[in-house]
């Protein structure tokens, strides 16, 4: 049965502004908040954390779970709590799932860094496309962020995310005798296309900084995409997404 709410004081509301604004209130919580009709497709169809639907007047939804509450609000009481400034009627909370534990694998993609929620859930939805398996480490975006999910479009409720520190993941590559390649713009770097990238685990540093001199110190090649001369360096989702391909061209 459909709740109403017209009050934008109404808890609920005031929780899933915390949700949508805040990575303290979602770990805290346990909870993410997300947006839009599309979105809400994907996670009724593959992600059972789906909690609560909010939707404005006039927007349907079929096939809703029976345990999801679903609530109802006037248009400009949505356009309160929405982060888009065209909202779509639809807003929906979801329980974070249990931390996905991380199994080193030839040929995945290790993301350092990566500040912005647009990029990882870009490379998100990429990866997803291409079953290349990800690992977010430690200064990474949230992929809670509903900017991420909203940029992933869907796929971090179809895949689990997997997040990690850098210490754990070089020790389980090292042990799993999986080589660590790293993009970066050096003299010792190779042409990727030259390399067997499909047996190592690839990083990816943010557009800023590049990896960290940790990783490249640890690291067991240097890779480059080519490109040319005047080209100081490629848009993070776009490189990954060149490296994934090139992943998949090898297996």
């Amino acid at each position: 049965m459909e709740e109403r709410i017209v009050s934008r004081k109404n808890p609920l509301l005031q929780q899933v502004r915390k949700l949508l604004s805040s990575r303290s209130a979602r770990q805290k919580e346990g909870l993410f908040a997300a947006d839009g009709t599309k979105l809400l497709e994907e996670a009724i169809r593959y992600f059972p954390g789906l909690q609560t639907v909010i939707l404005t007047d006039g927007v349907e939804v079929e096939s809703m779970p029976e345990h999801v509450r679903v609530v109802r609000v006037p248009g400009d009481v949505m356009a309160s709590i929405s982060p888009m400034e065209a909202p779509q009627g639809a807003l929906f909370v979801c329980k974070i799932p249990e931390k996905a534990e991380f199994t080193p694998k030839p040929g995945m993609l290790i993301l350092d860094g990566i500040q912005d929620p647009g990029n990882v859930g870009t490379i998100i939805r990429t990866a997803d496309a291409l079953d290349v398996p990800v690992v977010l480490l430690e200064g990474c975006a949230d992929p809670y962020n509903w900017k991420t999910v909203r940029a992933s479009m869907g796929a971090v409720f179809r895949t689990p995310t997997v997040m990690s520190d850098w210490a754990s993941v070089h020790k389980a590559c090292k042990e799993a005798h999986i080589p660590v390649g790293v993009t970066a713009l050096s003299d010792r770097a190779v042409d990727i296309r030259s390399a067997s990238v499909h047996e190592m685990a690839l990083v990816i540093g943010s557009e800023g900084r590049g990896v960290r001199p940790e990783i490249l110190e640890a690291a067991d090649r240097e890779l480059i995409i080519p490109m040319n001369p005047h080209c100081e360096s490629l848009n993070a989702a776009i490189a990954a997404a060149i490296v994934m391909w090139q992943i998949r061209a090898g297996q």
